[in-house]
């Protein structure tokens, strides 16, 4: 009798990266306090009061209960529309916004209608590893630009342009990144974009984690407001991390009209339509809440702060790279790679981190660290975990 198979290009995948490094938490036994969980990015606060109002309101009511537009509610379309053009000095109305369940679901939608089996989608190396699975389960394949952390881990132009090929389609970057944290600058994505539009590419940006930039450092870039810019950006955003609302599933996609149709396409196929619920909630919210918004920032740069300084003097632990959510941290332990480090981390002294090796190759000497998971008291309280680890060894 034979056997059923499975899609190859599922199966071939590696067993997806959260779940398997927070199985390690039953490893550890509690002697030196409670487990400090730095690995998955998630908002170490709650939402806003209101924002728990409205959310409660929109799911008890009955016109929330039917399909809505596949791309996404007009009144959410609309003042996301506003927000961004508000934030970038530029011109996008609802007809350039796409709503998706979250932002991982916009960069699979996008890459869906930009790119197909065989053709290639530039990454950077490190990456973040749910835009290398997309691709991968698509049958698309990548190119790698390696990064170095002596550059701040950022892509030189130069080094794109030596991976494109005729099969190439799109370039996708994520700022501030993931994950090591480092923004990159605007003159960097201007010279990357100006690559793209002569190549005749796709540049897809993914700024999940814009809203946690310094907050006087003016427009994150200029490219939204560059004539034409419709004919080759894409650019992603996630509400969980502002909003704290990661479970609720929103993302947004910012393109031109034609790109938005095409990504109608493939969302009426995947999901027809967003969660209608937070998507009114939000709507309400985007206006409403900027200020608690600006406040959650200034206390993500205190915990930036902090864990700057316990890495600081921690023998042997250098920060490599940091910004937003992540630090990119280079571990001492020469004899041990970012797995073996990482597990060992959290099975003796309690703290859970992701190893550098699930994010890209030749990253064995790193761990991330997601510092915004935790409180000021907690990411100080590392100074204690990090003296005794070497003799757990």
């Amino acid at each position: 009798m034979s056997t059923a198979r499975f899609n190859p290009l599922i199966e071939t995948l590696a067993t997806p990266p959260i779940p398997e490094v927070q199985a390690w938490r039953q490893e550890y036994d509690g002697s030196l306090g409670p487990l400090i969980d730095l690995s998955q990015a998630v908002p170490g606060y709650p939402p806003h009061p209101d924002m728990l109002s409205w959310l409660g309101e929109a799911a008890s009511s009955v016109a929330m209960t039917g399909y809505g537009d596949i791309e996404g509610e007009p009144a959410l379309r609309r003042g996301y529309a506003e927000w961004v053009s508000e934030i970038y000095e530029a011109e996008l109305t609802p007809a350039n916004i796409h709503i998706t369940s979250g932002c991982n679901q916009a960069f699979m939608a996008a890459m869906m209608a930009v790119a197909g089996p065989g053709d290639t989608v530039l990454l950077t190396n490190p990456c973040y590893f749910n835009h290398e699975t997309t691709l991968a389960m698509s049958g698309v394949k990548v190119g790698y630009i390696d990064c170095h952390a002596e550059h701040g881990f950022l892509p030189a132009p130069e080094a794109v342009e030596a991976m494109i090929s005729d099969d190439v389609r799109a370039l996708a970057v994520v700022t501030p990144n993931n994950p090591t944290g480092a923004t990159y600058p605007a003159g960097l994505l201007g010279e990357l974009f100006e690559l793209c539009r002569r190549h005749g590419l796709w540049m897809i940006v993914d700024e999940t984690y814009r809203d946690f930039l310094p907050l006087d450092g003016g427009p994150p870039h200029g490219l939204f407001a560059i004539p034409g810019w419709q004919d080759n950006l894409i650019g992603l955003y996630s509400f969980s991390k502002s909003f704290c609302i990661p479970g609720h599933r929103v993302g947004a996609v910012s393109a031109g009209k034609e790109v938005v149709t095409q990504i109608a396409k493939v969302m009426d196929n995947l999901q027809i339509c967003a969660p209608r619920p937070p998507q009114a909630a939000l709507a309400k919210a985007i206006p409403a809440l900027g200020d608690w918004r600006r406040g959650n920032a200034l206390e993500i740069t205190t915990r930036a702060k902090a864990l700057t300084d316990v890495m600081g003097g921690a023998p042997g632990w250098e920060i490599s790279a940091l910004g937003a959510y992540f630090a990119f941290v280079r571990h001492p332990f020469a004899d041990f790679g970012a797995y073996d480090a990482a597990h060992r981390l959290a099975r003796e002294v309690g703290v859970i981190t992701i190893p550098g090796s699930f994010f890209g190759n030749d990253l064995e000497p790193y761990l991330r660290i997601a510092f915004a998971n935790a409180e000021v008291p907690t990411i100080l309280q590392l100074s204690a975990r990090l003296e005794p680890f070497p003799r757990c060894f």
